[in-house]
């Protein structure tokens, strides 16, 4: 820490929406050249705190300094001007247009000639200090999304930030883009940023971070205080006040008749290129069927084809009809709910309220509609239910659903499919982006169903939680299914192998 002013000191910050008081007197101090863990649960008021920082929201009270100076922002630009980029959670790129292209867009340099092989190499300069690389003549829609976050952070990294904020920034990794984003904040750090990053994940927090402050619906609960010595339970209880439970207890249950079956299913990805190769698959009544696998080997497509999102080749059928190449109301009508990946852009309309997207499934049905009118009073009880049920935090189910957090809007995706009586869950990493609390809701939400008769296809990352939620777990390498083991009996070593591309005989 090389001087005693702080980097940034927000003292008494207050943040109102209408219905609701997001940050209540909040304060922060984030030294110099140290890396200060922002912590909450989804909806505790930390992204709100950072986009007043970042020059995007205006405090009602409160004052804020900057290396000593009181400033006072009334946009983005005005943050930067003081050396302050944000990452934010959902990226702000443009897809068809490079790296370098992304980077430049909105800087007063260059003004009338790109001359871009020019800028390409300062990049791939920036790219060499700080260890984030990525090709800069490549379209932002040819990166995955560990290297389109990396092209976020080189764009606020030009601008010449020494403090960054990062909002999130693992909730869409793998593991090893997680372990990769760690040793770049990291070095980052030790040549002088500083860094506040924002995060649910308590393994991360006590991982990289020096200090941490903790939220609790607006207010601070933990201010400053250093990482050393600090448990995920501490963390937990400080986040969400009272004890959480880290492993969900799943009971016994014998599974029945099979609802899904997929016999040599093949499908190509977005780019015309094999994703899924032969696939055959089972899943029983009230069984919970884990797919375990390294991101990007087929597990998108796999969830698509049964949901009819994607066309595919061979057979798959829920409880004896086929529903291959349908479309997805057939799939609805088969008593399919999903639960995708993406659950702005895929599982809700963001301008929509909360009562239209809770109707999605079932506006054409009694006693809400009756394929002609909606009954927006039974819509409206509807959602209330669900809203009070689901615990889903927000001023009324008139809210849109884009200004629910990221874990409500999660639980409202959730409320919706379970709602609607489901013979099989196609629930595509479900607890992704999600603070311990939220976690927990979905995991038990999950086993419930699991005990009502549902057959459940879990595809996740965390293979944790493959282990206590599954039954039996199925790993996928390049499109194809390398085994399947039944939960208990399951080896970590041997699936870590599958996931590499090794088979294993006479599993089904």
């Amino acid at each position: 820490m090389s001087s005693t002013v702080p980097a940034v000191e927000m003292k008494d910050i207050v943040i109102r929406f209408p219905g609701v008081l997001a940050n209540d007197h909040v304060n922060l101090t984030l030294r110099k050249g140290e890396i200060h863990a922002l912590l909450g649960e989804n909806g505790a008021g930390k992204s709100t705190l950072m986009n007043a920082l970042a020059g995007l929201y205006k405090p009602v009270s409160g004052t804020t300094e900057v290396n000593g100076e009181l400033v006072d922002f009334n946009s983005p630009k005005d943050a930067i001007a003081k050396g302050i980029g944000m990452v934010h959670q959902h990226f702000k790129l443009v897809p068809t247009h490079t790296v370098t292209e992304n980077i430049l867009l909105g800087m007063d340099e260059p003004r009338f000639f790109m001359r871009l092989k020019k800028y390409n190499k300062k990049i791939l300069e920036l790219e060499e200090l700080y260890g984030l690389y990525v090709d800069p003549e490549a379209k932002i829609w040819q990166l995955p999304v560990g290297a389109q976050q990396r092209v976020e952070i080189l764009k606020i990294l030009y601008r010449g930030a020494e403090i960054l904020i990062m909002d999130e920034p693992t909730a869409v990794l793998a593991p090893q883009e997680i372990d990769d984003l760690m040793a770049t904040m990291r070095s980052m750090a030790e040549q002088g940023k500083s860094i506040i990053f924002i995060s649910h994940k308590l393994h991360e927090v006590t991982a990289v971070a020096d200090r941490v402050t903790v939220l609790r619906k607006g207010k601070v609960t933990a201010q400053g205080q250093s990482t050393k010595g600090l448990t995920k339970r501490n963390l937990a209880q400080l986040m969400v006040g009272r004890d959480v439970v880290f492993s969900v207890k799943k009971e016994d249950r014998e599974a029945g008749p099979v609802v899904l079956t997929m016999k040599d299913v093949h499908a190509k990805n977005n780019k015309g290129l094999p994703a899924l190769r032969g696939v055959s698959l089972r899943i029983h009544k009230g069984e919970i069927l884990g797919i375990a696998g390294v991101g990007g080997n087929g597990q998108s497509e796999l969830a698509e084809v049964i949901t009819g999102l994607r066309e595919c080749e061979g057979l798959i059928e829920i409880n004896g009809e086929e529903i291959s190449n349908q479309p997805p109301i057939i799939a609805i009508e088969c008593g399919v709910s999903h639960i995708p990946e993406d659950r702005t852009a895929v599982g809700s309309a963001p301008s929509l309220s909360i009562t239209e997207n809770a109707i999605m499934k079932g506006y054409c049905q009694d006693p809400i509609g009756n394929g002609w009118s909606i009954n927006f009073a039974k819509a409206g009880e509807h959602a209330r239910n669900l809203k009070e049920k689901y615990n889903i935090l927000a001023p009324n189910v008139k809210t849109p659903a884009g200004k629910l957090s990221g874990g409500n809007l999660q639980k409202l995706i959730l409320a919706r499919e379970i709602s609607s009586a489901p013979r099989l869950i196609v629930a595509m990493q479900p607890t992704r982006g999600l603070d311990v609390g939220a976690i927990e809701a979905v995991q038990s939400l999950l086993l419930e169903q699991r005990q009502l008769g549902t057959a459940i296809l879990l595809i996740s990352e965390e293979l944790d939680e493959l282990l206590s939620l599954s039954d039996r777990i199925s790993v996928i390498s390049d499109g194809k299914i390398m085994g399947t083991v039944l939960a208990e009996d399951a080896d970590i070593d041997e699936i870590g192998m599958m996931m590499t591309g090794s088979s294993r005989e006479g599993s089904n």
